[in-house]
């Protein structure tokens, strides 16, 4: 196609670019205003076009900023543009694939992949017959473009590039990528080894064949003198880690001498070499390869933990009071709020937190947190790039703690004595970082030096250097667990005293520091903490009217860690005078669509639940403004699925988030809800939200479900037909959180329903033997299933029982490990009532059984009564000598456990 732009049209075009360049936002407005008008004009793409590859009169920057605005046109509007129009540009694209200015090169290779990435790369098929015939020219500019289109090319569409559709490109591209490792330009070496990059993860066939010459080619590389070779070099190797141990493994020794050198490099390619280290903590075979190395590694990990001088001016390190600065919108992290899941507490730990099945462990996964969350939260700084050397550093020397345990210990410690007393701030910083970071892996090694090194790290709460304060307060909350083990005068209460005047700190990110130090504190305090409320209440009341907006946000959850930790120790009429008043004022100068309600709701939640009818006074504009919230999330996407593009997709954030803190009433103010419920429609609102396509609604509206059926049952009864379908419906243990919270309903409706439960058994109970046979069900969800079936038997039993010898083993094995409380004394009389119908069913598993009832500390008498009468009518069945040989299979305690309890 041959095309040739009008004078007018080209000069109007270019006035246009040059506008946009503009730093007035008036004219930007105007500009984008226009650009919308002018793709009214299908040709209008082909003077972009032609501005980019043609136009060499005009500087590099405007050429650049057509290409870019073409690409966003292709992007958004790529499917409706005439055939011989994309024909065009992907013509021209190929033919300026060359040119001699790197800038164009880079965006025409950007604009390429776009359109492969719109159209697919079938309905391109000349398109990497043409880039890998082009690597052969002996134009530098050629050779280079057509790899920087590539490589491209191989990020986004790594899968589709060994796909049959194509015919497998890869067998053609690999050897070919492979033959320019040894090129003469450094650019040209970087691109090849980032092409061959993109297919290690995935085991890619066409490399697995030719995964030898790749690894000598690397090995080859890894002295090049230019920095990005070395970089794609380390990625390389970090990533074989995990896919090709076998073939790294005779050469072992010298990637670590070499990944060593490369993490002290002035440069990125540190962060990339020390990516190293975090990959090969997870392998087996760390502590073979690395203990002859650790003595070299922990001063060069220890030493990338120190803030460059560029992190000190971007942090404004050298700024000690800022607490006036307002903060910036977008240095506001987004959050994410984490829907209710009900679980239940551990028996063997007494003691402590004794909140009870409505305990938010936030997650269905009993996943631990990410090593990326831990130390991305360590320094909280848009401003910093999000993973770098210095976290990455802590990361790996925390992995690595975990590895080696006590036996890093003598390495570590006269690193730490060097470094902790420095006078120079920057690496005393960096060692209460390393302090922090060994925290989990080497602690037991540790007591022994924590009683000097806490009082140490206290008055380093006071240091005159901000970054100092916080780092400690981060390191501190890391051995809080510790801290609470111990008579609280000597550690507790000067911590406590000194955390609190820092979330009164007058440096912002020594709040932030603070305020998540003491919510750490909270959790492993718990109940501990009570002697001191009013103390921590005053504090965090002040910092109230002293916050800036994203610490104010963090000031919430350690307000809500707080209730859920001391819960309703908080319902005493001067803390709720002092905490109430300045939460009620946020909530109602907040408008509905502003996302602060989420972590404000959650807060409310929590202390909702704490205070208990506390709240009463507060709860009906609270019950109010959440119905509303959900009613105007529902039908906004109802409106939006009715017409899309009319009306935008809603946030269903808010909507989880009001179903949550409605549960957090429910649970707090029990039957006193009843007024608020029977002057609204949740019922309706909560029978759409159950069916939501999204897990975290159907999951929160479950545990709503449940919270309700206990608080006011009269009111969800006429709803039952239609709520237990489709709980039944989600007992899908892939969806853990979801299928967790509906189990837990189906149980608390059964206690309220009764013998009316019986038309409903068949609709859940074969999916509850299912997940509790499944080896891959989380503990949480298994104790919940259990609890759910004993529940059914208790008031079902005739329906129940005959299945009793398809789940009695795995039942008793799952509740055994919980704490004596209502959910497991209403299940075990459920499996009385089933034994009692169904004796022969429990007979092959009666070991499991005799376990399960020597886990009772103190059942009530008349439970106490139907465990003793089930065992000694097994032993009276059986007879003396058979019973005799059955006790012999006991584990000592199990048989002095029962002889103590059940006199047997």
């Amino acid at each position: 196609m041959t095309w040739e732009p009008q004078q007018d049209g080209l000069n109007q075009i270019i006035t246009l670019l040059k506008q946009s360049q503009s730093t007035d936002n008036a004219i930007q407005r105007a500009v984008q205003m226009k650009l919308e008008e002018l793709n009214q004009y299908p040709d209008f793409n082909n003077y972009l076009i032609y501005v980019l590859t043609k136009l060499k009169s005009q500087d590099e920057p405007t050429r650049s900023l057509s290409g870019l605005i073409l690409k966003n046109n292709i992007r958004i509007h790529g499917t409706q543009l005439q055939p011989a129009i994309i024909e065009y540009i992907k013509q021209e694209c190929l033919m300026a694939l060359g040119d001699p200015s790197p800038l164009i090169r880079a965006t025409v290779g950007i604009l390429i992949t776009t359109i492969a990435n719109k159209g697919s790369l079938q309905t391109w098929p000349e398109l990497l017959p043409t880039l890998c015939d082009m690597l052969d020219s002996q134009e530098y500019s050629v050779c280079e473009g057509a790899f920087g289109a590539l490589q491209k090319i191989c990020e986004d569409s790594a899968d589709t590039l060994d796909s049959a559709a194509l015919n497998r490109p890869l067998n053609i591209m690999i050897p070919k990528f492979l033959q320019f490792f040894r090129h003469s330009s450094p650019k040209i070496r970087s691109h090849a080894i980032a092409c061959i990059n993109q297919f290690i993860i995935n085991r890619t066939q066409a490399l697995m064949l030719h995964i030898d010459t790749f690894i000598e080619n690397l090995f080859h590389l890894s002295s090049d003198e230019d920095r990005e070779v070395r970089k794609n070099v380390c990625r390389g190797l970090v990533m074989l880690l995990e896919v090709r141990m076998d073939r790294l493994m005779p050469h072992m020794n010298n990637i670590i001498e070499y990944m060593l050198i490369r993490t002290q490099d002035p440069d990125e390619t540190a962060l990339e070499a020390c990516e190293f280290w975090l990959s090969l903590a997870e392998q087996t075979i760390c502590k073979e390869v690395l203990t002859p190395h650790l003595p070299r590694l922990a001063p060069v990990l220890v030493r990338g933990m120190r803030y460059s001088d560029i992190d000190i001016i971007i942090l404004k390190g050298d700024v000690e009071e800022d607490e006036m600065i307002p903060d910036r919108e977008e240095d506001i992290k987004p959050r994410f709020h984490k829907s209710r899941t009900h679980t239940q507490k551990a028996g063997a730990m007494m003691g402590g937190c004794a909140q009870d099945m409505g305990a938010r462990a936030m997650e269905g996964n009993d996943d631990e947190e990410d090593m990326d969350d831990v130390y991305d939260d360590m320094d909280d700084d848009s401003n910093l790039s999000d993973w770098n050397l210095r976290k990455c550093s802590a990361a790996a020397l925390d992995v690595l703690a975990n590895v080696f345990k006590d036996d890093f210990l003598p390495i570590l410690l006269p690193i730490l004595k060097e470094t902790l007393f420095h006078q120079d701030w920057q690496i005393k910083e960096s060692g209460i970082l390393a302090l922090g970071a060994i925290a989990e892996g080497c602690m037991n090694g540790m007591i022994p030096h924590l009683p000097e090194l806490i009082p140490f790290l206290i008055s380093c709460l006071s240091d005159k250097k901000a970054l100092v304060r916080a780092i400690t307060c981060w390191t501190l909350s890391r051995y809080a667990h510790w801290v609470v083990s111990q008579p609280h005068d000597q550690y507790l209460k000067p911590l406590m005293e000194e955390l609190l005047k820092r979330i009164l700190d007058a440096n912002k990110r020594v709040q932030e520091a603070a305020c998540s130090a003491f919510a750490t504190l909270e959790e492993e305090a718990c109940t501990e903490l009570v002697p001191y409320l009013g103390f921590i209440l005053k504090t965090l009341v002040f910092a109230f009217g002293k916050y800036q907006h994203k610490n104010l946000l963090i000031l919430y959850d350690a307000i809500g860690t707080l209730a859920d930790s001391v819960g309703h120790h908080l319902n005493k009429p001067e803390y709720i005078n002092m905490l109430m008043p300045p939460l009620i004022q946020k909530w109602n100068m907040l408008k509905d669509e502003d996302k602060d309600l989420f972590p404000l709701l959650e807060c409310l939640s929590s202390v909702a639940t704490a205070l208990q009818s506390g709240f009463l006074p507060y709860c009906e504009p609270v019950y109010r403004r959440c119905i509303s919230l959900i009613q105007q999330t529902l039908n906004q996407d109802l409106a939006s699925t009715a017409s899309p593009g009319q009306y935008e997709l809603p946030d269903k954030d808010f909507m989880i988030v009001a179903l949550d803190l409605l549960s957090g009433l429910a649970e707090g103010l029990d039957g006193q809800i009843e007024s608020l419920v029977v002057s609204s429609n949740i019922m309706e609102l909560l029978y759409q939200c159950m069916q939501d396509s999204m897990p975290e609604v159907r999951q929160s509206s479950f545990a709503l479900l449940g919270d309700l059926t206990k608080a006011c049952f009269v009111h969800v009864h006429p709803y039952i037909g239609d709520f237990l379908p489709i709980l039944g419906q989600n007992l899908n243990p892939e969806q853990i959180s979801v299928c967790n919270n509906a189990t837990w309903a189906i149980g608390e409706i059964s206690i309220k329903l009764r013998e009316d439960t019986k038309p409903y058994i068949p609709l859940v109970l074969a999916q509850l033997i299912e997940i509790i046979n499944n080896p891959n069900t989380p503990k949480t969800l298994l104790e919940n299933t259990a609890i759910t079936i004993g529940r059914l038997g208790l008031v079902c039993p005739l329906e129940v029982a005959p299945s009793l010898q398809q789940f009695v083993r795995q039942w008793c094995s799952s509740l055994r490990n919980i704490r004596d409380n209502e959910e497991k004394d209403s299940a075990f009389r459920g499996m009385c009532q089933m034994i009692t119908v169904n004796p022969v069913g429990v007979v092959a598993d009666f070991i499991f059984f005799c376990d399960a009832a020597a886990s009772w500390m103190n059942p009530k008498s008349d439970l106490h009564e139907m465990l003793q009468k089930i065992l000694h009518g097994f032993k009276t069945q059986v007879g003396d000598e058979n019973w005799a040989r059955f006790v012999e299979q006991f584990p000592p305690q199990l048989s002095e456990r029962l002889a103590v309890m059940y006199s047997i």
